[in-house]
C-alpha cells in the first residue's frame, strides 16, 4: 500500500525559506495566506528510508508543476529546507514540502501508526460518485482536499477504512492514493488526468511492470482478482 500520508500528526522538525530550522510547534502560515485562505498551496509528501528521500528529484519536478498551474511563485531553496530537514530529523519519517502565497517550508513527521496492521489484514473501500471532476489543475497536487478528506470521513462513518472516488461511473482514486488491481497477469490503474492525480509511485511502478492504463468502470475494480492502493 503506497499512500499519501494523512494529516495530523505531530511534527519533528520545520524549516522554512528566510529562517531555516524552527521550533516545530510555532506557527508557519500568515493569517492572509492563500494556503489557508482557499486551499490554495502545491505540496508534496514522500518517505524517507534510512535518511534517503524516496524519488525526491521526482517530487519537485512535481511541486514545481503544481505551483505554475496555481500562479505561485516557484518554490526557489526547497532543496536546502530538505537538507535542513533531514539533518534534524530520524532516519526513518514523512517529508513534506509546500509552496504557499507566502512561504517555502519542509516538515518532517513520524510515519503514520498503524501501517503494518493495515498491509497485514488490510482495507475496506467505500465508494462514492462525485459525477465528472473538474479538468483545471491538470495534474497539480494542491491542499484542496476537503471533498477527499470529507468522503474519507463519511467511508469511515460507515464503517470502512477509506473512501473510492468515481467520477460517471469511471474509477478514479482513493481519497489520498492512487488505485490498482490485477486480473490474471495483468495489472491495471485508472489513466492520470481529470479526478486521477499522476502520482510520482505511480509512475515509478509503472516503469517496473507492465500496466494497462485507462478509462474502468466500477465493475473492472469489483472483478479483480486483487486491488492495492
Amino acid at each position: 500500500r503506497c499512500r499519501r500520508a494523512r494529516p495530523g500528526l505531530g511534527l519533528i522538525a520545520v524549516a522554512v525559506a528566510g529562517h531555516g530550522l524552527g521550533d516545530p510547534a510555532a506557527p508557519v502560515f500568515g493569517a492572509n495566506d492563500e494556503a489557508l485562505l482557499r486551499g490554495a498551496a502545491a505540496f508534496e509528501t514522500l518517505r524517507v528510508y534510512g535518511g534517503r528521500p524516496f524519488l525526491v528529484d521526482r517530487h519537485l519536478a512535481r511541486l514545481r508543476h503544481s505551483a505554475a498551474v496555481l500562479a505561485l511563485e516557484p518554490p526557489d531553496g526547497v532543496e536546502q529546507l530538505v537538507a535542513a530537514v533531514l539533518g534534524a530529523a530520524p532516519a526513518e519519517h514523512v517529508l513534506r514540502l509546500y509552496r504557499t502565497s507566502d512561504t517555502v517550508l519542509a516538515t518532517a513527521a513520524p510515519l503514520p501508526p498503524g501501517i503494518d496492521a493495515q498491509r497485514s489484514h488490510g482495507i475496506a473501500l467505500q465508494s462514492f460518485e462525485l459525477g465528472a471532476p473538474p479538468q483545471l489543475l491538470g495534474g497539480a497536487k494542491t491542499t484542496s482536499y476537503g471533498l477527499s478528506i470529507a468522503a474519507r470521513r463519511e467511508a469511515e462513518r460507515l464503517g470502512a477504512d477509506d473512501a473510492l472516488l468515481v467520477g460517471d461511473g469511471v474509477v478514479l482514486e482513493a481519497a489520498t492514493s492512487n488505485v490498482w488491481w490485477r486480473r490474471g497477469d495483468e495489472l491495471f490503474t485508472p489513466e492520470a488526468g481529470a479526478g486521477v492525480l499522476p502520482g510520482v509511485t505511480r509512475a515509478f511502478l509503472s516503469e517496473l511492470e507492465p500496466v494497462t492504463v485507462g478509462r474502468f468502470p466500477l465493475d473492472d475494480l469489483l472483478g479483480a482478482d486483487e486491488a492495492f492502493t
